[in-house]
């Protein structure tokens, strides 16, 4: 229960009133079950014909309260028996126990139903948690995560969490209860026979214990598992095309069978072993209440017991009846195993560090008002192979520098260390001479629009897609935005316009219209800084003119980092910055790299023949 609590108990603070409003009404319903115990005394008292003894009302005083309790009782039952007939006496005695049965169950109800808010609180709670969680880790975290795994981790996790640990918490709360308030009934009756009982008990819990040990490590191993099925799902939807065109379905399929066979053999060694649970404790339990029976009747017929027959009765009901939240703990328990199994794995994303941080007294910046610099940058993503060595670069305010060079030579790495997207381990840069170690996450990020490669939409409206980021944009902004990069035309002639759904991730446009939109987003931004990857690079001739004059018209003003394949795309940039393995290897302008005659030159030689 340590690792339960470690775990759960930030996720129980908010919800001190119901859990305080629950431990009361479960409380009462523990008592009320006792009381309505106590019914069945006289009941039995006038079936086993064992009301021999005259009792007298006794005044009521501090001293032996108890005494004086069961005392008038049973005088009140008795004369309840003389002044009307034994059957007669019974019904009474039967609806009062009715009436507290009513008020055991209604606190039950009432117990239940104010942990419903904790418990779907939890689960929207952790859900919530790991969404912003998502939103505020660095990219690199997701380069050696699997897609596939972190969705498993939002959805299966945190349902397993909700089956097996929140639809426990009646149990964790009621069953307790219900077992000191039962076991200190079983003391007031008879503490001798009570204390032998206590020496049976560990039986019980060592059987239990023994199946239940390694329950939370298969449980982690069933959960990577299917993390690992999860993850080929969402792979194959993702490259169906490919799968198809390679005729590669049946070497998919074996692979996602024999993930899903080992999911299916570790799920089943887990229901095996959790539903060994119920039978087992049955059996001790039941072994439990027979050595009782045996040992409290040997008392009774030995003349030694504190206990008459009738009183004895009522102690083993009360005995039989501490087993069921005896055996609805231990149950819970299994579950709450399981549970923290998931609650390990959604810990993975919770607790993992997010080296991007900002300092105190962090600078405010809203405009870029003389240069960006790159002075001796370095940056690696394992601190180990270096992608990008000594890396100098200064961009003027309104210039547009160009990165060009071959695949995996760091150029969309450098653009990505602009906006702290990763944190660089030597050198600095500079905006406007101030870190950007310095600066406001949030106020630098402001600076910078960006246009991919891929141009990234979401399941929305047109509308929406554009105005994203930006509070309160008008209808008439977005169209002006829409026009100046070329897309209002096409956007018209969708069948609702600016609020047609453009579908998963844009599905429904083409790649020139999505690259518009995208640009049109930026437009409706309006930053200083431009980051520009690769942006018509995926596109036909006719689509890269028109996103290419977009892009011209959103350039304008603009200090502006463009990576491109395609060097006429970058001819007129200021400056043109060549990255090879890591490190800048040539720099000028179009014109002065061609008459360098370098790696430049070989390059635009190589596209254009």
């Amino acid at each position: 229960m340590k690792d339960f609590f470690n775990m759960m108990g930030i996720y129980f603070a908010p919800y001190k009133k119901y859990i305080v409003l629950t431990l009361l009404l479960n409380i009462f319903a523990a008592i009320m079950n006792v009381f309505s115990f106590t019914m069945l005394l006289p009941i039995l008292r006038i079936l086993f014909n064992v009301n021999q003894v005259h009792y007298e009302f006794m005044p009521w005083q501090n001293e032996h309260f108890d005494q004086i309790l069961e005392n008038n009782f049973y005088y009140f039952s008795q004369s309840m028996v003389e002044q009307f007939t034994p059957a007669t006496a019974m019904l009474m005695f039967g609806g009062a126990l009715s009436v507290l049965t009513l008020l055991k169950t209604g606190a039950d109800f009432g117990g239940a139903a104010t942990l419903m808010p904790i418990r779907t609180g939890i689960v929207r709670d952790i859900r919530e948690k790991i969404y912003l969680k998502i939103l505020h880790l660095p990219l690199s975290f997701f380069t050696d995560e699997k897609k596939g795994d972190i969705l498993t981790r939002v959805s299966t996790d945190v349902n397993e969490v909700d089956s097996s640990i929140t639809s426990s918490l009646e149990s964790i709360i009621k069953n307790p209860i219900l077992i000191v308030v039962y076991l200190g009934t079983l003391i007031y009756l008879s503490w001798q026979l009570t204390l032998f009982t206590l020496l049976v008990v560990p039986l019980l819990a060592l059987g239990i214990g023994r199946i239940g040990k390694s329950l939370k490590a298969k449980s982690l191993l069933l959960q990577q598992k299917w993390s690992e099925g999860f993850s080929q799902i969402e792979e194959t939807l993702g490259g169906l095309r490919i799968i198809k065109a390679f005729i590669a379905e049946g070497k998919m399929a074996d692979r996602f069978k024999a993930v899903n066979n080992m999911h299916r053999r570790i799920a089943t060694r887990v229901a095996v072993r959790q539903s060994a649970a119920h039978p087992v404790s049955e059996f001790l339990g039941t072994v439990m209440i027979v050595i009782v029976l045996w040992y409290g009747g040997t008392l009774i017929f030995s003349g030694k017991s504190p206990l008459d027959a009738s009183k004895f009765i009522y102690y083993l009901v009360i005995l039989y009846t501490t087993l069921q939240p005896l055996k609805d703990l231990s149950k819970a328990g299994y579950s709450i195993q399981k549970g923290l199994a998931s609650m390990e794995r959604i810990n993975k994303i919770l607790n993992a560090e997010n080296n991007i941080t900002e300092k105190e007294n962090c600078v405010e910046i809203d405009n870029l008002n003389s240069e960006i610099t790159l002075r001796n940058v370095s940056f690696s993503y394992n601190e180990q192979r270096e992608v990008l060595h000594d890396i100098n670069i200064t961009v003027k305010k309104g210039q547009t520098i160009a990165l060009v060079g071959q695949s995996g030579s760091g150029k969309s790495t450098l653009v990505d260390l602009v906006p702290r997207y990763h944190d660089i381990q030597k050198g600095e840069i500079l905006i406007d001479g101030v870190n950007i170690k310095d600066m406001k996450i949030r106020s630098l990020r402001g600076l910078i629009g960006n246009v991919n490669q891929e141009a990234i939409l979401f399941n929305d409206t047109v509308f929406n897609n554009i105005a994203f980021g930006v509070e309160g944009a008008t209808r008439q902004q977005v169209e002006d935005a829409a026009r100046i990069a070329n897309a209002h035309d096409f956007i018209m002639e969708m069948e609702q316009g600016y609020d047609t759904n453009v579908g998963d991730r844009g599905c429904r446009l083409s790649g020139g219209q999505r690259q518009r939109i995208s640009i049109a987003r930026a437009i409706l931004k309006n930053p200083p800084i431009l980051i520009l990857d690769e942006a018509t690079s995926a596109l036909d001739t006719e689509s890269e003119k028109l996103v290419q004059d977009a892009l011209e018209r959103l350039m304008q003003s603009r200090t502006t980092i463009a990576i491109a394949h395609r060097l006429s795309t970058i001819k007129n940039a200021d400056l043109i910055y060549v990255l090879h393995e890591g490190k800048i290897v040539e720099q000028g302008t179009h014109e002065e790299l061609i008459r360098l005659g370098g790696y430049y030159k070989k390059l635009n030689d190589m596209q254009q023949l």
